[in-house]
């Protein structure tokens, strides 16, 4: 088995988006979770926009998480985090979280990051890099964000409870209660490359 990178995504990965998709919804039907479907050309955009990170070994798949603004740029969300079957249990999820949580440190030092996430795993790395459980009151009120949960099977009960709760949990990571962060190198040399 070859090196896995893990790397900020751009326009050359849009060839794995349809792989992408397919892996995010398989592993939404294998849990029996919740999962806000998104289209392709919304991933290809985030490759497009340096919005996401992706693994790959080689030239095969192995994961991808994005990143996204609201709030007028005050909110950031960590999202659609998946790591491929074949590459799971190796510890790729928390490296493609790391570099996704590095990626909007750099680009939006001063905004809040968030995650709604109902996978134990997932809560344990955002709280590894300092999220926080909040309510879903102290999260973006942003409709263009809460419209992206329109696609999950759990949309009803956010509706029925006047977008309050649900099954995912709310976490949240402010900055300002934070030493500055450690941003690696080579998140600062990409987002600087591709800024030029």
């Amino acid at each position: 088995m070859g090196e896995i990178e893990v790397l900020v995504a751009d326009a050359t990965h849009e060839k794995y988006v349809d792989v992408i998709l397919k892996t995010i919804e398989e592993a939404a039907q294998v849990r029996g979770t919740g999962i806000a479907k998104r289209t392709h050309e919304y991933v290809a955009t985030k490759m497009r926009e340096a919005k996401a990170v992706i693994a790959l070994q080689g030239e095969k798949f192995a994961g991808f998480s994005y990143i996204e603004t609201w709030g007028n740029k005050q909110y950031v969300t960590t999202s659609g985090l998946i790591v491929h079957p074949d590459f799971r249990g190796m510890g790729l999820a928390k490296r493609i979280k790391d570099m996704t949580f590095s990626l909007a440190r750099t680009r939006w030092p001063h905004a809040k990051i968030f995650s709604l996430t109902s996978g134990a795993a997932v809560m344990m790395m955002n709280t590894q890099l300092g999220y926080q459980p909040v309510t879903f009151a102290e999260l973006t009120d942003d409709e263009a964000f809460w419209r992206g949960c329109e696609g999950c099977v759990n949309h009803d009960v956010l509706m029925r409870t006047g977008r309050k709760y649900c099954i995912c949990t709310g976490m949240l990571y402010d900055p300002e209660e934070h030493l500055p962060a450690k941003i690696p190198q080579e998140v600062i040399d990409r987002i600087k490359k591709l800024e030029d």
